[in-house]
């Protein structure tokens, strides 16, 4: 059931916080560009009905509940996709959280600790074994989900900004590395999407708060989750084979002001 002209076509994919938001959204693309994909998060539920669905419609699909902050479950992870499918060629690190924003000096060390462990060691601890994965078969392709916070400081608690700068960071220092070995590394810088966190975040004065996230894009809205995976798709496919270390913006031109 997969496109022989996908952008995914015959590979192998991985993607964090798959259970729901745009992880969920990157798995339907995913599948839809023809990649056989491994599901990640700590939601078993959410996972099992996303893959029975995926896999309902066609695709090869897999999940494993892992927590990206714990080492061992990112070798885990990984081992399930290269067992299962053969190889390791894209990953998508989108696994993510946040804690309510508040004045720096008012901040506890739990808060900066959570945002940490996920959004940084989170990427860190996955990159490691996706690149050690992708190092056995020749190459491939990371994607890490940053955010417009990674670029510029937003109304964000300064945990999040700390840990968006830092993940792109990562990113460019693995692509440095690893670039010349055949694996591309790169990024996108999220804007203001319909996800589950931003739901959140909005819960209090929804309109107003949503209206004031979209006057501040160039298109005058926020994002639906599938936009954002399918730029993901792209940076993990071949189409994007020059580009590397980059920060792609998919904020509906948020930062053009």
């Amino acid at each position: 059931m997969t496109d022989s002209a996908g952008l995914l076509t015959g590979k192998s994919a991985l993607i964090t916080g798959a259970s729901t938001g745009i992880g969920a959204a990157a798995a339907r693309v995913f599948c839809r560009e023809g990649a056989s994909v491994t599901l990640v998060a700590r939601r078993e539920r959410e996972l099992a009905e996303l893959t029975a669905e995926l896999s309902a419609a066609g695709h090869r699909a897999q999940y494993v509940v892992a927590d990206v902050a714990r080492r061992e479950d990112a070798d885990r992870a990984v081992a399930a996709a290269v067992a299962e499918f053969g190889r390791l060629d894209a990953a998508f690190n989108n696994a993510g959280t946040a804690v309510p924003p508040e004045p720096m000096h008012l901040m506890d060390d739990a808060s900066f600790d959570a945002v940490m462990d996920v959004n940084v060691r989170g990427v860190w601890n996955f990159m490691r074994a996706e690149l050690a994965a992708m190092l056995e078969t020749g190459g491939g392709a990371i994607v890490n989900n940053s955010s417009t916070a990674g670029l510029v400081a937003t109304v964000a608690s300064s945990p999040y900004v700390a840990s968006k700068h830092a993940v792109i960071g990562l990113t460019k220092a693995a692509a440095h590395e690893y670039g010349a070995l055949g694996i591309r590394v790169n990024a996108v810088a999220t804007g203001a999407t319909r996800s589950e966190m931003m739901t959140g975040w909005m819960a209090q004065d929804h309109p107003a708060r949503e209206q004031a996230m979209a006057r501040r894009t160039v298109l005058s809205r926020m994002a639906d989750t599938p936009e954002i995976a399918e730029a993901a798709a792209w940076l993990c496919s071949d189409r994007a084979s020059y580009v590397a270390g980059a920060t792609l913006a998919v904020d509906g031109g948020w930062l053009a002001h």
